[in-house]
């Protein structure tokens, strides 16, 4: 039996549901891959360089490098949302958006993250689900970030119990202040 193997980089999005993989999405822009999880050790954002062994259809990592380090977190159910989520649903409502966002900045002045607010989709479109799966893109969003500062973020991704609307909140140094707050409140 012979074994396919690709070679790219990739963003780790989450945990497959039954946590016996990986789901990762190809930095190049290709759909998302499950990836089994052999004792891998590694959290959702980081940001690998890896070559990847197909057999009878699932990929394993052959090889792999993390290149940043990068987290994300999913809340679901999460309550008592930050006044900037909060004005940044409003003004979506507001104005019929269905998506809004806001630099956020620290007590200083300086920059130290982004959130977004999208509005709850029309049928059966469950962004939550489509972050976790990889089929809603994040890259451009931590694109963006790296403009302000080129260095591992840490995004939370929060499904209000209380709103109709879906919040990314991406702090932009991992190890601070507002990481731990957010971590401290949500996770």
């Amino acid at each position: 039996m012979s074994e396919a193997r690709t070679t790219g980089e990739y963003r780790v999005r989450s945990r497959t549901p039954d946590g016996a993989g990986f789901v990762l999405v190809p930095l190049d822009g290709d759909d998302p891959v499950r990836v089994e999880d052999d004792g891998d050790d590694l959290t959702p954002g980081n940001r690998v360089r890896a070559t990847l062994a197909w057999t009878d259809g699932t990929a394993r990592f052959e090889d792999y490098e993390v290149v940043e380090e990068t987290r994300i977190t999913y809340v679901g159910g999460a309550t008592g949302l930050f006044e900037d989520a909060l004005d940044v649903m409003e003004e979506a409502r507001r104005e019929g958006l269905g998506v809004n966002s806001r630099t956020t900045y620290s007590t200083d002045g300086e920059p130290n993250g982004a959130v977004y607010a999208f509005a709850d989709q029309p049928g059966e479109r469950d962004l939550y689900t489509e972050f976790r799966d990889g089929t809603a893109p994040l890259e451009p969003l931590l694109d963006r970030l790296d403009d302000f500062e080129n260095c591992p973020h840490h995004v939370f991704v929060l499904d209000p119990a209380e709103h109709d609307f879906l919040v990314l909140y991406l702090v932009l140094r991992r190890d601070s202040v507002l990481e731990r707050t957010v971590l401290d409140t949500y996770a």
